[in-house]
């Protein structure tokens, strides 16, 4: 899926911020105006809030019972912002669809990937909630349980994964279903099978050692060994969860133990070896084997250079760039594999999970359309089929449905032999994420050394996480 998205580019000027990169993309359908021009008004009073809410929930109730929707009957506008920029394409064709269905019903959807988090919180401060609105799942579900509907009364209840609908709950008490998921999801490093295999490596490297040492065959057959995109901040996120996983084995805990030390100021970067040398060591080799400009390589700079076949491995991506990458070389060989972390092979594995959260605004002056569209999208045929033939992502539904993505049925392959690390970042907010970051680039740009750059990231990871306690 290109992203050639339909709408202009999101205005930052309320934040004064600049959105760059292919992060910064909008979209929208119905109308060829800018998206953020169809934002709805300030919410009801919350006497016609409870109203509405009440009215749209004994509604689903009685559709879910007789199985019948009119989508015809509803009417006006849901507006739709989310991040995730690479499903633009993908959101579109489910919007034109469901316009099949329901045609008097006009979703304005706006998209963007950098700075989300601070744009979204702006949209709430004014008042102008989206109707649909997207978060980490994890943490950030109690972050915006205020402003989200409850699901668990809903019809998609019967079609979502037990493990996708588990991180929707509130992780502070496991109640509600405070979202869904556009996908769930397969973390790790994607590769080029023919250029490992041009080189003489017959297997993926599961240590350190055995990746440096692909990575100097792979520069001396004249290749890049990585693709970075270092000019995402939620790259980092990505690459770094696996390392922090190893760091939480390596000291006996479980990954969510470790985060909160880190958030309440127990825990020193400097003491867990597989991020204080791992990881950075890690940053240090993709710079030095990998783009020319890594802090100007974006997702789509990433997707250009491994699909041309500059570039034999990628950073910080996953599932989601299978189908961006096929579109430039059709013919690709794809293959996927965990990060390796340690000397210790058997610590790298892929990560699955449903790292995102997509809220229904329960004050939405149009809810009751709003709760259609979301059920029609996990419970009807044409909804249910968008996850693997159109998008290509793992199905956050309960499917026997076959993949034709390498990446999917590759993760699948590795977690039921190897099992899984575990999904880190949904124990932090994308707050935090977009900080860490952001430090991380300082890093790499050699603004801040590594005890510096550590020093910074203990410091925003108790100030950011450590307060939302």
């Amino acid at each position: 899926m290109k992203k050639k998205l339909l709408a202009t580019v999101l205005s930052a000027a309320m934040i004064g911020s600049v959105l760059s990169g292919c992060g910064s993309s909008a979209a929208s359908t119905d109308t060829a105006a800018a998206a953020s021009s169809a934002a709805p008004a300030a919410a009801a009073t919350s006497e016609a809030a409870a109203t509405e809410e009440s009215t749209a929930a004994a509604t689903s109730e009685t559709a879910a019972a007789t199985g019948e929707v009119d989508y015809s009957k509803d009417s006006g506008e849901i507006y739709m912002f989310i991040s995730s920029p690479e499903y633009a394409d993908a959101i579109n064709t489910l919007i034109d669809e469901y316009k099949e269905v329901a045609p008097n019903v006009t979703i304005n959807y706006e998209t963007t990937q950098n700075d989300y988090p601070t744009l979204l919180k702006a949209k709430i401060n004014s008042g102008e909630i989206p109707d649909i609105f997207s978060s980490t799942s994890g943490k950030e579900i109690d972050t915006y349980k205020e402003y989200s509907y409850d699901l668990s009364d809903q019809p998609l209840m019967d079609t979502i994964s037990d493990s996708v609908a588990s991180v929707m709950a509130s992780p502070s008490d496991g109640t509600g279903m405070y979202g869904i998921a556009i996908k769930g999801n397969y973390f790790g490093m994607v590769y080029n099978k023919d250029i490992f295999d041009e080189v003489g490596i017959t297997a993926f490297p599961q240590t350190t050692t055995e990746l440096e040492d692909a990575c100097e065959k792979i520069s001396a057959a004249g290749y890049t060994p990585f693709t970075t995109g270092y000019a995402e901040w939620w790259v980092f996120k990505h690459a770094a969860q696996s390392f922090i996983d190893a760091a939480a084995e390596d000291a006996g805990i479980s990954t969510a133990e470790l985060v909160t030390k880190f958030e309440n100021g127990e825990a020193k970067i400097k003491n867990y070896p597989a991020i204080y040398d791992n990881f950075f060591n890690f940053l240090d080799l993709t710079v030095k084997y990998g783009d020319d400009k890594p802090l100007e390589t974006d997702l789509s700079g990433e997707e250009s250079a491994f699909g041309t076949g500059k570039a034999a491995m990628v950073v910080g991506q996953g599932a989601w760039i299978e189908g961006d990458v096929k579109s430039i070389n059709p013919d690709i060989n794809i293959g996927f594999d965990g990060y390796p972390v340690s000397d210790n092979a058997d610590q790298c594995k892929v990560i699955s999970g449903s790292d995102q959260a997509l809220h229904v605004n329960k004050d939405s002056e149009n809810l009751q359309a709003t709760l259609d569209f979301v059920n029609w999208w996990y419970t009807s045929d044409t909804g249910k089929a968008w996850f693997t033939d159109v998008a290509g992502v793992v199905p956050p539904i309960k499917t026997d449905a076959e993949s034709d993505f390498a990446i999917i049925n590759q993760g699948n392959a590795l977690a039921a032999d190897e099992g899984t690390n575990d999904l880190e970042i949904i124990y932090s907010t994308d707050s935090w994420h977009q900080s860490a970051g952001e430090i991380l680039q300082a890093y790499l740009a050699g603004t801040n050394d590594k005890d510096e750059t550590c020093s910074q990231l203990e410091a925003k990871w108790q100030e950011i996480d450590g307060a939302a306690e």
